[in-house]
């Protein structure tokens, strides 16, 4: 098999999902994330990002996580799960360094807040949660969820947090058992596939970054590109770089549908 990179004379892998923050395209919906994501942080707040698998939340989270400087913020990043209450705490209480742990979740809670508290109070470093894939999040986490950030009777706001997941994750916070928490949410944001003039800039960036000036992919292939990814992200990876391998196996220097439409058999 030909080796597509030295075909197309690419220095690094192209479509690569771990950008360096200024690597990253800041499209209109990162932008969005970015600028919430500094609200609820700036308050104290809760935010919600949603979008469909492979629009880019991820990568919006950590492009906007990257500007909190760490002599004052604290950030604590768990991906959700199924699990109960606890296994969440448990989670959180890793990422914040603890290796205490209980059964009781009542004293993980008190835990949780005291640590914070003296994260806050004393140390003046402002934790900031973010729970990626939090549509798993069972509808009973989610209406226990909101204790955790209930400070000095809930008139100190020590813990931002920004949920992140699919669509669904709206659907649960309209739930009366999530009122509570769902009332802490000042700021929403959903990611929504890019448009084909977005898609051509998408792929240029991305070449650009791996040294390619000239854009081998033809106007039929970016359309190809665009409506099989539905312009989310990931997809449109996969179509690319598949694209490029299908190209380079016919000596073409050019991307065409036909090698796109090669590329989209190989993935779901």
């Amino acid at each position: 098999m030909i080796n597509y990179r030295h075909f197309f004379g690419l220095e690094k892998e192209p479509f690569k999902a771990d950008l360096e923050h200024d690597e990253i395209l800041e499209t209109e919906g990162l932008s969005s994330v970015a600028k919430r994501f500094d609200y609820v942080v700036r308050i104290g707040g809760m935010a919600v990002v949603t979008g469909d698998i492979g629009s880019g939340k991820s990568t919006a989270l950590r492009y906007a996580q990257v500007k909190l400087h760490p002599a004052e913020y604290k950030p604590l990043y768990v991906v959700a799960t199924s699990g109960s209450i606890l296994e969440l705490y448990r989670q959180i209480a890793f990422e914040m360094g603890l290796a205490q742990a209980s059964s009781s979740k009542a004293a993980m809670t008190t835990l949780l807040r005291k640590e914070i508290t003296s994260l806050v109070v004393e140390k003046k470093i402002k934790p900031v949660l973010t729970i990626d894939e939090a549509s798993l999040l069972r509808l009973e986490v989610l209406a226990e969820l909101h204790t955790v950030c209930q400070f000095e009777k809930d008139s100190k706001h020590f813990l931002p947090v920004i949920l992140a997941g699919q669509s669904s994750l709206v659907d649960k916070l309209t739930y009366r058992s999530s009122e509570p928490l769902a009332s802490r949410v000042v700021a929403r944001s959903h990611l929504e596939g890019l448009d084909r003039e977005g898609m051509h800039r998408y792929l240029a960036h991305h070449l650009n970054l791996c040294g390619l000036k000239n854009n081998p992919f033809e106007e039929a292939a970016i359309t190809a590109i665009h409506q099989g990814s539905g312009g989310l992200l990931r997809k449109a990876n996969h179509l690319a770089r598949g694209a490029l391998m299908a190209a380079a196996s016919d000596q073409s220097l050019t991307v065409n549908a036909e090698h796109v439409r090669r590329a989209n058999t190989e993935i779901f």
